[in-house]
């Protein structure tokens, strides 16, 4: 799973991507890796609501008997997520333009960064935790498809794009095989018609 991206775009042109009100955010562009603060698209829970920009810290306060930051949500049916899960205010969108991911031995991996055929800006599936009043974030995972498979087999974040993100929030992640994941390649038409469509926010 990644654990490094990229949102090469500023603050103000996120917000506009997602029709979200961009607030004060100095977001100028640049990399996220754990511990790092990040522009998140969050609402208020309501289908037609209000969206809005908010920085936060990626990794969520760990369980009882853990030692670091929690970044990514596999098992969505563990109790330590549970709970989240369950309130649509408690979801959100981690906008990126791009992600890593690391192939080969310890002490001589290659690093692989995959991004979308179509809008430049797209959003990864999250959910927000707080620690001391202070919000943090960390996105859904999945199996990987063939193409980031091929460098890395473990896992992918859940990349939402217009009617996906409509589906996961209307079936209130219940539908997570649906959410989009495939990344589009080169050459490949139909998956980059399927980038082309609006990023939605809807009820998220």
């Amino acid at each position: 799973m990644t654990r490094l991206y990229r949102l090469d775009a500023p603050a103000a042109d996120v917000a506009a991507a997602f029709r979200a009100d961009a607030g004060g955010d100095p977001w100028p562009g640049g990399y996220v890796a754990p511990g790092r603060p990040a522009p998140i698209v969050v609402g208020d829970g309501k289908p037609e609501g209000r969206r809005r920009l908010r920085p936060m810290f990626w990794g969520v306060p760990p369980p009882p008997r853990g030692d670091r930051p929690v970044t990514s949500v596999r098992n969505l049916d563990s109790p330590f997520w549970i709970g989240t899960l369950r309130h649509a205010e408690l979801r959100c969108l981690i906008p990126a333009t791009s992600f890593a991911a690391w192939s080969g031995p310890e002490g001589a991996k290659t690093q692989h960064w995959f991004s979308l055929a179509g809008p430049p800006i797209f959003a990864f599936a999250g959910i927000v935790r707080f620690a001391d009043e202070i919000p943090h974030f960390a996105m859904l995972a999945t199996d990987p498809n063939r193409l980031v498979a091929h460098h890395h087999p473990g896992a992918m974040p859940v990349i939402l794009l217009g009617r996906g993100a409509r589906t996961l929030a209307r079936r209130r992640l219940e539908g997570r095989a649906r959410a989009r994941r495939a990344l589009p390649r080169p050459g490949d038409e139909g998956v980059g018609r399927a980038a082309a469509r609006r990023h939605v926010v809807t009820g998220w």
